[in-house]
């Protein structure tokens, strides 16, 4: 079963959230209940719950934590994302240290916040990862930059992508998406959309989040 992720005619985006702290849960919930164009579909206190209940109604965006109780966000995020390829999935989180960072993002996940995120950010972020892009929190961002400085692609690692798919897959790993990336590189949104299909095909993946991961995983920039 594949979910629709785009917003609906309605305009109102709505979200899951997998938190199994019941304070934060309802707090997120009541956030976004209580902002226009927003909707809370469903919160769960696990991830094997979330499995359960996703079939009934498709959300437009998943908030899950990381530390849940039995299966954890990360293993949770690697089978959403199995089943539900264009499904925006973001880890809203207290870990900032790599390992988690880089698990959840190569696990499928289009974003990282931390909790501390201020809630305006954090529905902009909702938004943005519908619209396609990467949000992440300014920490999280400046470690996933640093880890690519300090990594470098093994020999083996060569797709064939040219300069300019390399600065996009770079540019989408800091969390911008077809917009920005277009203002930042100086071509049009068209462009970039070339761009993507072509590194889709060449990297074996079937989305931008798929490639972001694969590119993390193998250390391709």
């Amino acid at each position: 079963m594949e979910l629709e992720t785009t917003t609906p005619a309605d305009g109102v985006i709505r979200v899951v959230i997998i938190e199994d702290t019941r304070e934060v849960r309802e707090g997120l919930a009541a956030l976004i209940n209580g902002t226009r164009g927003f909707s809370c579909l469903n919160s769960y206190y696990s991830m094997e719950s979330a499995l359960a209940g996703l079939n009934r109604q498709p959300p437009e965006v998943i908030l899950t934590d990381i530390g849940l109780p039995g299966m954890s966000g990360i293993d949770g995020i690697e089978i959403l994302r199995a089943r539900y390829p264009h499904l925006p999935i973001v880890a809203l989180t207290v870990y900032d240290n790599d390992e988690k960072v880089f698990s959840a993002l190569c696990a499928g996940a289009s974003g990282y916040l931390l909790k501390n995120t201020p809630p305006a950010r954090l529905l902009e972020s909702i938004k943005e990862v519908v619209d396609g892009g990467a949000p992440m929190s300014p920490e999280v961002a400046r470690r996933v930059v640093r880890l690519f400085r300090e990594f470098r692609p093994p020999e083996s690692a060569s797709y064939r992508l040219t300069p300019q798919e390399t600065e996009l897959l770079k540019l989408l790993i800091e969390g911008h998406h077809k917009k920005t990336a277009a203002r930042q590189m100086g071509i049009s949104t068209n462009t970039i959309s070339f761009h993507l299909k072509h590194i889709d095909v060449k990297l074996q993946v079937h989305s931008k989040t798929e490639a972001v991961a694969k590119a993390l995983r193998e250390r391709l920039v």
